[in-house]
């Protein structure tokens, strides 16, 4: 530790790492310390010299003999004697809460001695006076809520006197709502003389119009999504104030950087390596925010069963929308000439991978091997899939097995592989499961097919359910009557209904890329379940309120000899 001297007070000031390195500032909130760093201060001084400070009246840090001492241009100079004391021209800003307002602060201030500011769980007051004149009034009405409690903190004396027992029980209660066990150094032992001397942190400064809330830097934005204080519509409104903006996503409380440290120090590592000069990493550069962007840019997409059919249309949709698409299919040919015609057709990156989704040892060194590549995926597709049509005694073991190995464990072994890694990840992703019309359709001439789509559903339904808090969503598409060639790969037992089926789904007519167009949707809007064109959505609406119906009509489609349930 080392003491810095900045007019009235003596800052202590703590390093880690070598000195020679790009320097990390990190800049704490109210009621913390330089101790809420410890985390990811460890995770970064073997990459960068990690610089941490209390702030004036907090910690071991003195505070101002005059309470008006707390104003922003006290704030900033302190900031600007830490930076001269380390002797550094530039330093890359990090700040929580308060301190991510004295950030934003700084960088409108001090610009020149600022590399790159990384923003978490505070927005900037220049930019939040403009959103509270500018913004939508429901928008603006919601933020205020969040923050009922900057009003309390602006009524005299009766914030000091509460500051005590209560308080801290509250704090230590917030923060293992939030997962967060504290621990020596966070919450501080001077937690309640900090909280009173901070509340003049709110009376100096919120009520002052200070500007012109343009940003010159480099800015990251990191939004946790369940945090309490800041609307995401706040952090959506920054992209006007800054031409170089990254807002990444952290499915956390407000203190992530306690909760996720892991995840908040690898943004912090991949940015200000970027800003120094290195290649952007797949997560920057689907944060940059730009204009006129495509929808799923930089996205990392798997498709499963894309040499054909849907998946080859999905494959295709989704690069027509700016992703980098994997298509994975059994057959490495297929597979090859899907990823050939994007790049040819549509100028997109797309890789060829053969893979069998009902093999465990193969899905194991797939999704190892893709991660290891291109890194975690952001929307993985489950759609390969097989069918055998007939009834049900003609149906063998194999058939039944084979079946479920392909439809059901292919699915399973794509949303375990590929769903435990955006979960580590911590920025959340999505699963898209193809079922069918046939999951709540039930046909006397597919019962492997149709249970097999059915448990795909279900399984859908509860890894929604699971997934949610990670912020990953998973959606089930169920195609009624879809122009693709499974019925003419079907296994068909007993009578041949190869030529019917067939014919049945070329009358039918729907093309495999109005499907796809569904399944970008879902995952724009995160939907459920999504029963696609006439006959999936009668069927879907009929399965809900009538079952009766749906078991006569199985019966009838069994006496019609006519599979075309097969999507």
């Amino acid at each position: 530790m080392r003491w810095v001297e900045s007019g009235d007070v003596r800052l202590a000031v703590f390093e880690e790492g070598d000195p020679a390195d790009p320097t990390v500032l990190l800049l704490h909130g109210y009621p913390d310390t330089q101790r809420v760093w410890d985390e990811v201060a460890a995770l970064l001084r073997d990459r960068f010299h990690v610089v941490r400070y209390d702030v004036r009246g907090a910690g071991e840090s003195t505070a101002p003999r005059d309470r008006r001492g707390y104003g922003f241009d006290e704030l900033i100079a302190d900031l600007a004697a830490v930076i001269d004391a380390l002797g550094k021209q530039r330093v890359h800003l990090v700040g929580h809460d308060w301190g991510s307002l004295q950030g934003w602060e700084a960088v409108a201030r001090v610009r020149d001695r600022v590399a790159s500011f990384t923003s978490l769980g505070g927005p900037g007051l220049r930019q939040l006076a403009h959103f509270t004149r500018h913004g939508r009034r429901r928008d603006v009405a919601g933020q205020l809520v969040r923050s009922w409690y900057i009003g309390g903190f602006l009524v005299p004396v009766v914030p000091e006197l509460i500051w005590g027992p209560l308080v801290t029980r509250l704090l230590d209660r917030r923060l293992r709502r939030e997962g967060i066990t504290p621990r020596p150094g966070h919450p501080a032992q001077t937690l309640v003389e900090d909280g009173r001397n901070g509340l003049w942190l709110y009376r100096r400064n919120m009520l002052r119009d200070l500007g012109d809330p343009h940003v010159g830097v480099p800015v990251q934005v990191i939004e946790p999504s369940r945090d309490g204080f800041v609307s995401p519509a706040v952090l959506a409104s920054f992209g006007q104030w800054t031409p170089r903006l990254w807002h990444r996503k952290v499915e956390a409380g407000h203190w992530a950087h306690r909760s996720h440290p892991g995840e908040i120090a690898g943004m912090i590592d991949e940015f200000v390596t970027h800003v120094e000069g290195g290649p952007a990493s797949r997560g920057l550069r689907r944060a940059r925010v730009r204009e006129g962007g495509k929808v799923f840019e930089d996205r990392l997409v798997v498709v499963t069963g894309a040499g054909s059919g849907i998946g080859l249309a999905t494959a295709r949709a989704f690069a027509a929308h700016g992703a980098e698409v994997v298509c994975a299919d059994i057959e490495p040919e297929a597979a090859k000439r899907a990823a050939v015609a994007i790049a040819e057709d549509l100028g997109g990156t797309a890789h060829a991978v053969q893979v069998d989704v009902a093999n465990i040892d193969q899905m194991e060194d797939f999704s190892r091997n893709i991660i290891m590549r291109y890194g975690v995926p952001d929307i993985v597709v489950n759609n390969a899939g097989i069918a055998v049509a007939g009834s049900f005694f003609d149906h063998t073991v194999d058939d039944w097995r084979r079946t479920l190995d392909v439809n059901l464990w292919g699915v399973i072994h794509g949303c375990r592989l590929f769903g435990a890694t955006m979960v580590e990840r911590g920025e959340g992703g999505h699963i898209v499961n193809v079922a069918s019309l046939a999951a709540f359709a039930p046909s006397r001439l597919l019962p492997a097919y149709s249970t097999s789509k059915a448990a795909v559903k279900m399984l859908s339904d509860c890894l929604r359910a699971e997934l949610a808090g990670h912020g990953i969503g998973v959606s089930v598409i169920c195609p009624g009557f879809v122009s693709t060639p499974i019925a003419r790969n079907a296994t068909y037992v007993g009578a041949d209904l190869r030529e019917d089926a067939m014919r049945g789904l070329a009358r039918r007519g729907y093309p495999a890329e109005r499907v796809a167009a569904h399944i970008l949707r879902a995952v724009h809007r995160n939907q459920a379940v999504v029963p696609v064109n006439l006959e999936g959505k009668i069927g879907y609406i009929l399965s809900r309120i009538s079952p009766r119906a749906m078991r006569r009509l199985a019966r009838w489609s069994g006496a019609m000899r006519n599979p075309q349930i097969l999507r």
